[in-house]
């Protein structure tokens, strides 16, 4: 699940965007509201964290900007403003909720997880394909042998794999979802990292594999 935080103040920007990496979200970090628009409307979000006092634009004419050009992506302000009047100007220019600062980890990551479960498209804390298992409660996929706890970018790369089996997936999209725009990584990491997880895969003795399709991508497919 990949998120955008907009906040100025850096120690905490950093802060959060360790917090959020160790809880396996891929995340871009922008420190003003130019950028904080910029990236909104240039990438596939799962959730926007949006700090309302920013410098350039503030956080809520970032919201209405991106609100006014189509953008539904779920937006989560945070601030030091908790006065009844500043949640109302918030929640009224699109966000899906407000969290005044100071906050508790705990409630920011609920709420995040609140605020990105659509009833649309609700997955499960438990993906199965095959006799594959993977919990994202606890980063342990498991098969007919054994388990083991994935590492942030695996994980992220079967959670994608096995949130829709047979789709194939490109290494590009790998790389926008996972290691983000701005990344200095090479392309060829995602085979590298694609083969970490085939290697497990056979370990804890998965039914299913790990599929390439030549200049397309790769997918998930059940063993017949």
């Amino acid at each position: 699940m990949r998120l955008l935080l907009a906040e100025d103040e850096r120690e905490l920007s950093n802060a959060l965007t360790a917090i959020l990496k160790h809880q396996h979200y891929a995340v871009d970090a922008v420190y003003n509201g130019n950028d904080a628009l910029a990236y909104g409307m240039a990438a596939n979000y799962d959730g926007i964290i949006l700090d309302i006092m920013m410098p350039g634009k503030d956080g809520i004419e970032v919201l209405r900007e991106l609100r006014e050009r189509g953008v539904a992506t779920p937006v989560l302000l945070l601030t030091a403003k908790g006065e009844v009047e500043d949640r109302i100007l918030g929640l009224d220019a699109g966000a899906d909720d407000y969290l005044p600062k100071p906050f508790h980890t705990g409630e920011l990551l609920a709420r995040i997880r609140a605020m990105t479960r659509r009833p649309a498209d609700f997955t499960p804390n438990v993906l199965e394909v095959g006799n594959l298992r993977l919990d994202r409660e606890t980063f342990t996929m498991s098969g007919e042998k054994s388990s083991c706890h994935l590492p942030n970018k695996e994980f992220q790369m079967l959670e994608m794999l096995m949130s829709s089996p047979s789709r194939v997936i490109s290494s590009q999209q790998f790389m926008e979802r996972i290691w983000g725009y701005d990344t200095e990584a090479d392309i060829s990491v995602v085979w590298v990292y694609i083969s970490y997880l085939r290697k497990k895969l056979a370990t804890v003795g998965a039914n299913v594999e790990i599929k390439a399709t030549r200049n397309v991508g790769y997918s998930l497919e059940v063993r017949k």
